[in-house]
């Protein structure tokens, strides 16, 4: 068991390590099941102990597989779970962070003056992103080696702009589709006009459950703009559906997933799904790629590939063993029971901590309501506590969610999107995952809503005895 321990906290950059005081990584996750109130899901999960047993038992069967036959198999797994075409190129990273890298690599070379990378809502994805999103190192060491340096270029990805395109304005509203596909149609107009091809990120789930562009916009600017930009979909929450999947490849889309927040495995494990047609245009891998990436965990037919190290990542395949095994599970729930353990969710959200706290949740838009909402964003509540004493300001929700992570409740790290007159408000988020529902699933249909009411009430408990210890 120690064994398995360890090897789920290697084989990444230093997020994944362990602090000896508390045993848990930089997000207060562990690798290994804890017995604790767990909903932060759209931060980052602790591994379930049915995937823990899981993995106990792969380890103890000891079939003497490679690198690449580990991944061979998983690849399979995963596009038959979300039923997806056989062809569909899969290419695996360390970390979300990591993905990228990819998504660069699969439109490097299209146009002579490099690449206008279009990031959406840097604040609503990953503070790292900004750096690999750049084509640069965004920390002092890979999976594969250290000693690289912060913001440095990784070798060969060629000429890189960078513009983010906000998804709220500056009183922390989001913005609409058309609004965002309006920004993002001018910065592909630019990069045209500088001889350079844009790859232009969408989101769907981001931080807050946001959805943009929507299907109907995307389709315009990609109808709009042809050969001249590529879109490249952030679903690292993975709260999406096979159809929306299958939708975006047919589209000519990538799309960048993880296996660590509502899939519910242990951070760091990720995954790039690319039209098999992409890759076989794709040019050459960047030389700089073999500091980040190991031969098997690209798809054999990308050019380059065989100058990438020929070695193992093994604890990288046990997180993704993991991720795969949640997915198989969740995807066998029939889809109305998944509906209705989300409407309990709602329900015992509602009653028995928002209404009891008289705090907010707030809506993917001005105006809109949860009913307007995807159903897999229905999964997550950002929770808007800047009215609770001692959790103002998005600091002190901070201070609070550290808190009550280390006293055994896990909840979605605070996210900027309330404003007050200091700044930023305090938030929250509530977000179930995959394991939780595929345990919930075996119950009686009246358990889980008696267990959501519970874990509410807990909830809204751990936040009261804060306010008393703050004021």
């Amino acid at each position: 068991m120690r064994g398995l321990i360890e090897a789920l906290a290697a084989g990444g950059d230093a997020r994944i390590a362990l602090d000896p005081a508390t045993g848990l990584n930089k997000y207060l996750s562990a690798p290994h099941p804890r017995d604790l109130l767990v909903y932060s899901s759209s931060t980052v999960s602790d591994i379930s102990s049915e995937a823990f047993a899981h993995l106990l038992a792969v380890e103890g069967a000891g079939e003497a597989q490679s690198y690449s036959e580990l991944l061979e198999g998983l690849k399979s797994r995963l596009l038959a779970a979300y039923g997806l075409r056989d062809d569909t190129a899969v290419a695996f990273a360390p970390s979300g962070t990591d993905l990228e890298y990819i998504a660069l690599a699969a439109v490097r070379g299209r146009a002579e003056n490099g690449v206008h990378n279009i990031l959406l809502g840097a604040d609503e994805i990953g503070s790292g992103c900004i750096h690999s999103a750049h084509g640069r190192y965004f920390a002092q060491e890979t999976a594969v080696q250290a000693g690289v340096m912060p913001a440095q270029d990784v070798e060969g990805m060629g000429p890189i702009s960078l513009v983010d395109v906000p998804v709220r304005c500056a009183l922390g509203l989001a913005c609409t589709s058309s609004e965002i596909a309006e920004a993002m149609a001018v910065e592909i107009e630019l990069a045209r006009k500088a001889g350079q091809h844009s790859l232009v990120h969408c989101v769907h789930g981001s931080k807050t459950g946001l959805v943009l562009p929507d299907s109907e916009d995307l389709g315009a600017l990609i109808a709009e703009f042809g050969e001249e930009a590529t879109f490249v979909v952030d679903a690292c929450q993975a709260r999406i559906t096979s159809d929306a999947i299958q939708g975006y490849l047919t589209r000519g889309c990538i799309v960048l997933m993880t296996g660590s927040k509502f899939m519910g495995a242990p951070p760091f494990n990720g995954w790039a799904l690319l039209p098999a047609e992409m890759v076989e245009r794709a040019d050459s891998l960047p030389s700089g790629f073999a500091t980040i990436f190991r031969r098997p965990e690209f798809p054999a037919m990308w050019a380059g590939s065989e100058r990438l190290p020929d070695s193992a990542n093994r604890s990288l395949a046990l997180r993704l063993e993991a991720a795969v095994f949640e997915l198989e599970r969740f995807q066998a729930i029939p889809l109305p029971r998944v509906e209705a353990m989300i409407l309990a969710f709602e329900a015992a959200l509602t009653e028995h901590l928002v209404a009891p706290l008289c705090i907010e949740r707030m809506m993917p838009g001005e105006g809109a309501c949860i009913d307007d909402c995807l159903i897999e964003m229905r999964t997550l509540a950002t929770l808007d506590v800047s009215s609770l004493p001692g959790m103002r300001t998005f600091d002190d929700a901070q201070r609070v969610h550290r808190a009550l992570a280390l006293d055994g409740i896990r909840l979605g790290q605070p996210v900027k999107c309330v404003r007050i007159e200091e700044g930023w408000g305090g938030t929250l988020r509530v977000g179930l995952s995959m394991p939780q529902m595929s345990r919930w699933a075996g119950l009686s249909s009246d358990e889980p809503a008696a267990e959501l009411a519970q874990d509410m009430a807990n909830i809204a408990t751990a936040l009261q005895h804060s306010l008393v210890k703050t004021s």
